[in-house]
């Protein structure tokens, strides 16, 4: 298993990924080579000496001819059970030698976790630990420790490739050695840049201050990177973009020219801040420098913008390339992709700043996740429903639970930051694309490539590849390079549903940089990914990814495991989400699964997961499984855990790992979240704003859930409608409008223009919320894409004009005390009528008055026109997919209808009881309790023929998945010849 070196077993110090600490740069000692030359002596002696002697010493130990039935009847001596020891020998020599060469190519290639050889897990760990104590002190970086190679470099249109990518990751040893000759040539030019800035007028500082710095080579593991360099020199990684600034585009000793702050090479050189302080630093002028160097030192000075005496700005104020892209010279950095405008995408992010302002009471973590937003809504309206039609069911008497409970409080906030935050067409374009890609490979069978990561950058997806996969399918193309696929967003959103498995369901968004969003695939990391920082702050990156990967969009099936946290997270997702106690049993657990896993592979003849997740051999063990363990293993359970993450990708399995230290053995990625909201990995290149779920607001989300319960809902009494209206003649409305139906306005004028669409829009909006909507809400229904806060001020300065005052002055467009928009008790809708006749008929004068409960039954009755909103604008009216009144009207009309049916089959009035089912059918034809009750109700007229005819009309309507089994036992009830009857007439 591959493992990074400790202090202890390699006798340097590797630099971690934690920014605050300064990074020390320590040369290889005299032990690393020591235990680099008993490798190589036990590797020779193993691989060389063993074959040697037995050759020498034993000879051929296999017949020389073909054996005969004699030879098996013959005694065996000494002789022949040296000769079987000597064939096992040989054969546990060549085994060895596999795993040795397995070994040593997946070292030298530095892609991916090395193959298995069968069968030889001692001797494959046992190479694998020679293999790197030899190479440990020549390897590079990339060499041991797969990871994001340039992910989201920035390109010049679709598929300019970037020539200093392709020079970032070199041979093993060809590379050091040209490195090593290019530093002597280096070192002169440090000395020169004084004097050129001198002659040039261009320096950032006064010529006895200027400071230079040249590129070290690699050392073991480590690469020298602008950022540490900053870290060491200037105090704080994070001033890395002045060195970028200071250098950029100027003209280096080997020709080439810093164009992207990860991209550096060994013996350029770099101009310093002039605060830059440290030994390794080489002040100019110095007076052994010839007149040669001296020309080449103008040369340099005069590229780049501090030779028009723009340098010095630069430094201070820019950024490189958008201002985060990290430092590096390895090949496990990391740079956001380049900004393009793209279709639609600019409005959202106007909105996101313009409306920041007025944020009041919402949680900004939650605003600023649109994919974790959509995926908690969408989960918690699936919930909602559920719970409304087990009650529905449960009962057909007084209902239990038609409405849901209103949110208050923190709740209230965190439902509003839902929907103002959540971004459900992203969601389904990253899901269709990702389904549409693995539909088109299959079509043209080929395998799923790895994919390690990919951006969100103005809806243009690119995926970062763990090694080339060829030419990608169309209307995808290939990025900055081989190992970057990328879809445009006018593209994306021609793809359509596709009947496949998703084939990169351990997605999971860490955070932004700029206006892009990352989205790192825990399960095909190549071992773990840990996480340190203040136990807070990791908490809250951990319950965003638990509550992402429990609830998004673009994942069939999948477990997550959390140990050390996150019992209360189980009620988001109880079918995902198990909670093991503590790191032994999860050990246990993972041993388990993985030895299983194993051998669903080799069963099914799979490399891995990928190959077998789309294609025929579809099975529920290709689903990923995430572990995210927020506790601290100790050092057995670390190594252990270490182990199992080493071939974990293959399998589907994804580790993420919290530290208090940041040492952690087998981390393949390392990062860090900052009391700041900082997620940093230097050594990835990685400097996001990171996703969080803070405490808080993660109680609050969970407190939506559990009140969603259904299996709450059981106990619980009939409900109270938010708003109940003045059913009495005294209780006419000022204004009065039909939603149940095609949508009607009465006592307001037409408004003119092309704003009465939006004004009849957000009218619909307050009135399915009498509670109050937030007007971040509001806005966010009314303009998806985002809006700026003077065009929606203008809005709602529109909508009160509209709906004008009260006789009494008060305006009928008010805001309450947490600044939510309510309207007056004089706007009514026929739903809030609808929904109190019901109440009444039910709940009120109608339980103690039969003619009462009636008349109410029958006129709520009349109310029902159609469905919601019949007649709504195609592409308006989106924010309904959020809401569940689309499931309690038609519930709400079935209960009504079949309340009233109640009512005269009291009196055997069985016509007028079919005719309420038929006006209730209009609304709520899927309800199977409105066809039995019509189907009881045909039998009562005794017409043997009519019920028959209404039989048939269930079958036509039921299709090929005929009749249910309810319906059926019911007509043999009721009609046991229905069947030969139907047969006869059909």
């Amino acid at each position: 298993m591959p493992r990074r070196p400790t202090p202890s077993s390699t006798g340097t110090t590797a630099p971690r990924n934690r920014t605050p600490q300064p990074v020390t740069i320590r040369r290889r000692s005299f032990g690393d080579f020591v235990k680099a030359f008993l490798a190589f002596v036990a590797l020779a002696v193993l691989l060389v000496g063993v074959p040697l002697a037995l050759a020498t010493q034993i000879g051929w130990p296999l017949p020389d001819g073909v054996p005969s039935l004699d030879w098996l009847q013959q005694e065996i001596t000494v002789h022949t059970f040296l000769n079987i020891l000597t064939v096992v020998v040989w054969l546990a020599w060549a085994q060895f030698t596999a795993c040795v060469l397995i070994e040593m190519k997946a070292a030298l290639s530095g892609v991916g976790v090395p193959g298995r050889v069968p069968g030889a897990g001692p001797s494959q760990l046992l190479a694998r630990q020679l293999v790197a104590a030899l190479l440990l002190v020549g390897a590079t970086a990339a060499s041991f420790t797969p990871g994001l190679s340039q992910l989201g470099q920035s390109y010049d249109g679709n598929q300019k490739p970037t020539v200093a990518a392709a020079q970032a990751t070199p041979g093993l040893f060809t590379q050091q050695q040209e490195r090593a000759a290019g530093a002597a040539a280096a070192l002169a030019e440090q000395a020169s840049q004084v004097a050129a800035h001198a002659d040039a007028g261009g320096s950032t500082a006064r010529q006895g201050d200027t400071k230079y710095y040249r590129i070290q080579p690699p050392e073991g593991r480590h690469h020298d990177s602008l950022w540490e360099i900053a870290q060491r020199h200037l105090g704080d990684g994070r001033r890395y973009k002045e060195i970028f600034e200071l250098n950029k585009d100027r003209a280096q000793p080997d020709g080439s020219r810093l164009s992207e702050a990860s991209l550096i090479r060994p013996g350029w050189i770099m101009e310093m801040p002039g605060d830059a302080r440290g030994g390794e630093l080489v002040e100019m002028p110095a007076p052994e420098v010839s007149p040669d160097v001296q020309q080449q030192i103008a040369d340099y000075a005069q590229t780049g913008d501090h030779a028009q005496g723009g340098g010095g700005a630069g430094a201070q104020g820019g950024g490189a390339a958008g201002g985060h892209e990290q430092a590096g010279g390895g090949a496990t950095q990391v740079s956001v992709p380049e900004q393009r405008p793209a279709h639609g995408s600019g409005d959202r992010q106007v909105a996101t700043g313009a409306e920041s302002d007025s944020a009041f009471g919402l949680p900004e973590a939650l605003l600023a996740a649109p994919l974790l937003a959509a995926g908690l809504l969408g989960a918690l309206g699936r919930r909602r429903r559920q719970a409304l039609w087990q009650s529905a069911f449960g009962a057909v008497g007084g209902r239990r639970g038609m409405e849901p409970p209103t949110p208050s409080g923190d709740a209230q906030d965190v439902q509003d930051a839902l929907l103002v935050g959540a971004d459900p067409e992203g969601v389904r374009l990253l899901d269709r694309s990702l389904r549409g890609l693995a539909a088109s490979l299959a079509e043209e069978s080929r395998a799923l490539p790895v994919v390690y990561a990919a951006w969100l950058s103005n809806g243009d997806l690119h995926l970062q590849l763990a090694q080339p996969a060829g030419k990608p399918p169309a209307p995808w193309q290939q990025g900055q390079d081989q190992t970057f696929w990328m879809l445009a967003r006018s593209d994306g959103e021609r793809y359509e549903d596709v009947d496949t498995a998703a084939p990169y369901p351990g997605l999971v968004s860490l955070g932004t940089m700029d206006d892009s969003r990352l989205l790192l695939n825990l399960e095909a990391v190549p071992g773990i990914v840990s996480l340190s920082g203040r136990e807070a702050d990791r908490a809250a990156v951990f319950a965003s990814v638990a509550a992402e990967l429990a609830t998004n969009g673009w994942s069939d099936r999948m477990t997550i495991t959390l140990v050390g946290f996150g019992e209360d997270l189980t009620p988001l997702a109880p079918n995902r989400i198990r909670h093991l106690e503590d790191v032994e049993a999860l050990v246990e657990t993972m041993e388990a699964e993985t030895r299983q896993r194993r051998g669903a592979l080799g069963a099914a003849g799979h490399d891995s997961v990928l190959t077998g997740r789309t294609g025929p051999a579809q099975h529920t063990r290709w689903a990923p499984h995430l572990v995210l363990l927020a506790a601290q293993p100790s050092a057995e359970d670390a190594v252990k855990l270490a182990e199992l993450a080493a071939d974990a990708s293959r399998l589907g399995i994804g580790y993420l790992v919290g530290t208090e230290t940041g040492d952690l053995p087998g981390a393949a990625w390392e990062m860090e979240i900052t009391d700041r909201g900082k997620l940093l990995a230097p050594l990835l290149g990685l400097e996001l704003d990171a996703q969080v779920l803070p405490a808080a607001q993660q109680r609050a989300v969970v407190e939506l859930f559990v009140e969603a319960d259904p299996e709450r809902e059981s106990g619980r009494p009939a409900t109270t409608p938010p708003f109940l209206v003045d059913i009495s003649e005294q209780g006419r409305p000022a204004v009065y409008a039909r939603l149940v139906g095609p949508y009607e306005i009465i006592g307001l004028d037409t408004p003119d223009g092309d704003r009465s669409a939006l004004l009849h829009e957000a009218l619909a909006l307050l009135l399915l919320h009498r509670e109050g909507v937030h007007p971040r809400v509001l806005s966010s229904a009314l303009w998806p894409r985002g809006v700026t806060d003077d065009v929606r001020s203008a809005l709602l300065d529109r909508l009160r004009d509209w709906l004008g005052t009260d006789p009494d002055g008060t305006p009928r467009l008010g805001t309450d005390g947490s600044g939510r928009l309510t309207l007056a008790q004089s706007v009514v809708s026929d739903l809030d009528v609808l929904r109190s006749l019901y109440h009444e008929a039910t709940q009120g004068k109608g339980v103690d008055s039969r003619a009462v409960r009636g008349r109410l039954l029958t006129d709520a009755l009349v109310l029902v026109r159609g469905p919601l909103l019949a007649d709504r604008p195609e592409g308006r009216y989106r924010w309904l997919t959020h809401e569940i009144v689309d499931a309690q009207l038609p519930l709400l009309v079935a209960d009504t209808g079949l309340a009233l049916c109640a009512f005269h089959m009291e009196r055997n009035r069985a016509e007028k009881a079919i005719e309420a089912l038929d006006a209730a059918l209009r609304t709520a034809p899927a309800d199977e309790r409105l066809w039995h009750e019509l189907l009881r109700a045909t039998h009562a007229t005794g017409d043997t023929d009519r019920l028959t005819a209404r039989a048939a009309g269930l079958i036509a309507r039921s299709g090929a998945r005929g009749l249910p089994p309810r319906t059926e036992a019911l007509l043999d009830e009721l009609l046991p010849t229905w069947r030969d009857a139907i047969a006869a007439a059909g």
